[in-house]
């Protein structure tokens, strides 16, 4: 055992307002989750450091594969991960590199090496009693991570190829396909014009992150969470937080470098993050056991689209395409 360290919109009719607190998916859920660093000397030999959250409640549960943002430390969405985690899902998020992104497309390789050493080694990294449903694998992202999300589902990781290509869902939260040619892949995922994956996608975007709080935005509108929402296949949905920014669903007070990214880099909001969290969070998890249990298109997911009014933090640009 690890040790533990801490296609056509759907037409959209009023409906009346339910308060977020009416919505549990906003709220934290039954789970008790406890956080768990896996480094790469562990003797399971996970080829990078991972943070996991997992649920310690005996069960089996869908697993999300996160990927950080450039330069942020994966225990930096800590808070993000607990609220998800609590709804009974296990996060996993992996540190593919130490400070800059490795040039052309390493990152997704080594993401691809991450998702093979899942089926063989992840159980002996979590609470007892918890198992770990691959047959329910998400990917998921913030910022560059998102590229990685999608560029991993688009194969482009060769070395090593993805042994578990059969992947569930993505979510990517404010994905940034680059802010200029060197920090894209090779080719850039916005150079498809469609996404052809074979499962949803939803994509949360932010208000603020095409901003620029010095010279350049964050999250420029010519690589934004629109363009990968544009290109993705029904079905898929879009949320927009219209008051907060790219760096807004981090910590409070994320550790080390992480802090310097998430308050000077970007244009940030005024509101508190708890909000911008539990919406993310929430929207997540109202997707996921929506699709998981077969009900998209009339569950809580559906209630949020239809009245964004709900969520803890405003919405905007919300959209839900189904196939």
């Amino acid at each position: 055992m690890a040790a533990v360290v801490e296609t056509k919109p759907v037409p959209v009719e009023a409906k009346p307002n339910e308060s977020a607190a009416e919505l549990p998916v906003f709220n934290l859920g039954s789970h008790t989750p406890t956080p768990i660093t896996v480094e790469t000397s562990n003797v399971s030999s996970p080829p990078k450091s991972l943070f996991i959250v997992s649920p310690t409640e005996q069960g089996s549960y869908p697993v999300i594969l996160f990927f950080p943002g450039t330069s942020i430390s994966n225990n930096a969405y800590s808070q993000l991960f607990q609220h998800i985690s609590s709804h009974g899902f296990i996060v996993i998020s992996p540190q593919l590199y130490s400070f800059m992104p490795p040039s052309g497309n390493k990152e997704v390789d080594l993401a691809a090496q991450v998702t093979n050493w899942l089926p063989e080694g992840l159980k002996s990294n979590l609470p007892e009693n918890v198992e770990a449903d691959l047959n329910k694998l998400v990917l998921s992202g913030h910022s560059r991570g998102g590229t990685i999300a999608f560029a991993l589902s688009l194969a482009y990781a060769t070395n090593p190829e993805t042994r578990l290509d059969q992947f569930s869902a993505l979510v990517a939260v404010d994905p940034v396909g680059g802010t200029n040619k060197c920090t894209e892949l090779n080719p850039s995922v916005l150079s498809n014009n469609t996404f052809d994956l074979s499962f949803p996608v939803t994509v949360i975007g932010t208000g603020l992150g095409g901003v620029a709080k010095y010279m350049i935005a964050c999250a420029p509108e010519s690589a934004n969470h629109e363009k990968f929402y544009e290109r993705s296949k029904a079905p898929k949905a879009h949320f927009v937080t219209k008051e907060y920014g790219h760096m807004d669903v981090l910590d409070d007070s994320p550790s080390n470098f992480s802090w310097v990214i998430s308050k000077c880099m970007c244009a940030n909001g005024k509101g508190p993050r708890e909000a911008m969290r539990t919406t993310v969070g929430g929207i997540a998890v109202a997707f996921l056991k929506d699709l998981f249990s077969g009900n998209l298109k009339n569950g809580v997911f559906t209630k949020i689209v239809q009245d964004p009014s709900v969520a803890p933090a405003l919405l905007e640009d919300v959209d839900f395409a189904q196939a």
